[in-house]
């Protein structure tokens, strides 16, 4: 069967805290760890979507309401439904790994970067489903 499971694929969580959520995979792992024997794949996702924006509002409120809240977290194969969208990672690649979950500090500073860059990427208008609140 073919590996579709890889890199930069959007997916939805379908269990857990962020059910329903966007994510994408950071890293997979097809045959799992000595940690956690089955597939799992390190994923980021958006926490909080960045609300709807208006010509009508003020720059404050604008910027308020762009606000993009992530999550990281390690999701079990089962629980991840792909979706045909990608995205493109190169920045956050490097900020968070398999060792970014044992330090709280680590996790933290991954969560900030995950954060500079999901931000970046919706200021700019790329990937603008990503960017959208589930409707179900």
């Amino acid at each position: 069967m073919a590996k579709f499971l890889r890199g930069g694929k959007v997916v939805i969580v379908l269990q857990g805290r962020y059910a329903g959520k966007k994510a994408v995979i950071i890293k997979s792992f097809d045959e799992g760890t000595s940690e956690r024997p089955y597939p799992h794949a390190v994923v980021a996702g958006i926490e909080t979507y960045p609300l709807k924006v208006t010509k009508a509002m003020n720059k404050k409120k604008v910027a308020a309401r762009s606000h993009v809240k992530p999550f990281i977290k390690i999701v079990n194969y089962s629980h991840l439904m792909p979706t045909r969208y990608s995205l493109e990672l190169d920045d956050i690649k490097g900020a968070i790994s398999s060792e970014t979950f044992k330090e709280p500090s680590q996790r933290l500073a991954a969560k900030k970067a995950v954060r500079a860059s999901f931000q970046k990427r919706y200021t700019t208008g790329k990937n603008k489903w990503f960017f959208t609140k589930l409707r179900f």
